[in-house]
């Protein structure tokens, strides 16, 4: 699902990205976010700063955006058109989740924690594009072949974002003890008590 070739300028891109943001974390974790500023992150990964905001917007954005989501909206479209749609996200969310555990677990630990410490991140986090009810949404209109969410799928998708979103924070609230996977699969169950028939 994460793993389709890339072109020698995308990798390169990506090795940027990728930098930049462990010398982020690196320099968060040794003087807090609100302390570590963008200079000295551009700094420290040896980029120019308006090389930085080529690839995140805002401080924030280096936290809360990734490359995942193109992925999971094409595992979601690629599930069977007629699996109820809270049971076609708990398959794809779980594939995405146990491929990050395996690769990126400590990374995604660190921005799940950050998110759940820094107000401002929380804050972000709800604001355009950062949102994640987004996803669902566009998943949501595709599979119906419409070009605007009804109420139903824009109830639907702030009930997923903000139950996944729960599952996430609680994790990197018990430090990463507790299985993520297991969790969001219990949300799930959850969601699909609640919401039988969706």
């Amino acid at each position: 699902m994460l793993e389709a070739p890339l072109s020698l300028r995308e990798r390169k891109k990506l090795k940027t990205r990728q930098t930049i943001r462990r010398e982020a974390y690196r320099l968060i974790a040794a003087q807090g976010y609100e302390n570590t500023t963008v200079d000295q992150i551009a700094a420290a990964a040896e980029v120019s700063p308006s090389t930085f905001f080529r690839y995140f917007a805002t401080k924030e954005d280096l936290v809360l955006t990734d490359e995942y989501d193109p992925a999971m909206i094409d595992a979601l479209l690629a599930r069977p058109s007629d699996e109820p749609f809270l049971r076609s996200c708990r398959e794809a969310l779980i594939g995405m989740i146990r491929y990050l555990l395996e690769h990126e677990r400590e990374e995604l630990l660190v921005r799940m924690r950050l998110v759940r410490e820094v107000p401002s991140l929380r804050a972000r986090m709800l604001d355009g594009a950062n949102d994640p009810r987004q996803l669902y949404l566009t998943v949501l209109t595709r599979r119906a072949g419409v070009q605007e969410p009804t109420f139903a799928m824009r109830i639907a998708a702030a009930a997923l974002a903000g139950a996944t979103t729960e599952a996430v924070l609680q994790w990197a609230g018990s430090e990463g003890a507790e299985d993520i996977a297991e969790l969001v699969d219990r949300t799930f169950a959850i969601l699909e008590d609640g919401f039988a028939g969706l």
